[in-house]
C-alpha cells in the first residue's frame, strides 16, 4: 500500500504547490476574481503544466524510494525536475506578470516585465514541453532499470 501511497501523496503535493504558485501571484497582483478568470481563460496551458509536475513528482519518488523496481542509478531524473518546475514556474509567472509592472520599475525590471508579457504562450508551451520531456526521462530511467532486471525476472 506504502508503494502507491507515496508517489499519489508526491503528485497531490508536487500538483498543489505549482497551482497554488500559479493562483497566489495572480492573487497577489489582482485579486481573486481575476486569478480565477485567468485560469479559466489559460486552463488549455496551465492545467496540462500542473497534472505535469505532479505526475513528474510522482515518478521522481518512485525513482528516489525505489518503490516498485530495484534502481541502480536516478540518471538525471533530480535535476530535470528541477529544470522542469523551474521552466514552469517561469512560464507561469510569464503569464501573469504584466500585472505587477507597476512595481516592477522601481525594481528595474521593466524590460524583463514586458519580455514575459510578449512571450507568455510560448513561455507555457516550453513550460509544458518541459514537463514531457521530463516525465519521459523518468521513465526512460524506469524502463532502462527494469531492463537490466529482465534477465532476473525470467529466471524466476
Amino acid at each position: 500500500m506504502k508503494r502507491f501511497l507515496i508517489p499519489l501523496t508526491a503528485f497531490l503535493f508536487g500538483s498543489t504547490l505549482i497551482a497554488s504558485f500559479y493562483i497566489g501571484i495572480l492573487t497577489w497582483a489582482q485579486g481573486w476574481d481575476y486569478a480565477s478568470s485567468q485560469l479559466a481563460r489559460d486552463r488549455w496551458y496551465v492545467i496540462p503544466i500542473i497534472v505535469g509536475f505532479g505526475v513528474q513528482a510522482a515518478l521522481y519518488t518512485v525513482l528516489r524510494f525505489r518503490l516498485f523496481i530495484r534502481i541502480t542509478s536516478t540518471g538525471y531524473a533530480g535535476s530535470m525536475m528541477g529544470a522542469s518546475g523551474g521552466t514552469s514556474a517561469a512560464a507561469m509567472i510569464a503569464c501573469c506578470i504584466h500585472h505587477v509592472t507597476y512595481v516592477l520599475p522601481i525594481l528595474g525590471l521593466t524590460a524583463a516585465a514586458s519580455f514575459l508579457t510578449r512571450y507568455q504562450r510560448p513561455f507555457m508551451l516550453v513550460g509544458l514541453a518541459m514537463n514531457l520531456i521530463g516525465i519521459g526521462v523518468m521513465l526512460f530511467v524506469l524502463y532502462r532499470e527494469r531492463q537490466k532486471l529482465q534477465p532476473v525476472l525470467e529466471t524466476i
